[in-house]
């Protein structure tokens, strides 16, 4: 019996110890984000023309999936791309880290992709989020039409009974 109580409370002191560390997280804000954040921004040479060339690209492809919003094919072949650079991310990170000095003035890819993974992959995800919830929206005034349809069908049969 002192053994489960001795478990019991080596437990809730485990609990208690994450729970005060996560209610200082909590406490602290999102300052030490922010100010990674801002370090990580600083840090990076926006004005070298292929990041300006990667910011265009992501702007115009950005462009194009809300413009194809209504097309629901071009939109599943949009996010098909987006999803094929998130996932070749680790290769074009590797390849990039090899060849930086063709076109970079540091070497920004690291081991890790933190990088790669902030200004290539977060822009498609958050493109091919856009793709998809315009895609939703898409299907939920499909619905709509749909439904209203057949509702106007069912009174038109309703009259054509009582007739």
């Amino acid at each position: 019996m002192e053994e489960v109580q001795a478990a019991v409370t080596a437990h809730l002191d485990q609990v208690s110890g994450l729970v005060q560390a996560l209610s200082s997280e909590l406490r602290s804000g999102i300052g030490p984000a922010a100010d990674s954040l801002r370090g990580f921004v600083r840090a990076v040479d926006w004005t070298e023309p292929w990041l300006m060339g990667l910011m265009a690209f992501h702007a115009s492809l950005l462009l194009t999936a809300v413009g194809l919003r209504r097309h629901a094919n071009l939109q599943f072949f949009l996010l098909f791309l987006a999803y094929s650079g998130v996932y070749l991310a680790q290769k074009i990170n590797i390849y990039l880290a090899e060849h930086w000095k063709s076109f970079a003035s540091r070497n920004y890819f690291d081991r890790a992709g933190v990088f790669i993974s902030v200004v290539w992959s977060g822009p498609l995800i958050f493109i091919s989020i856009v793709s998809v919830v315009s895609s939703l929206i898409t299907l939920c005034q499909l619905m709509i039409k749909w439904k209203r349809a057949e509702l106007r069908h069912r009174v038109r049969l309703a009259r054509d009974k009582q007739e």
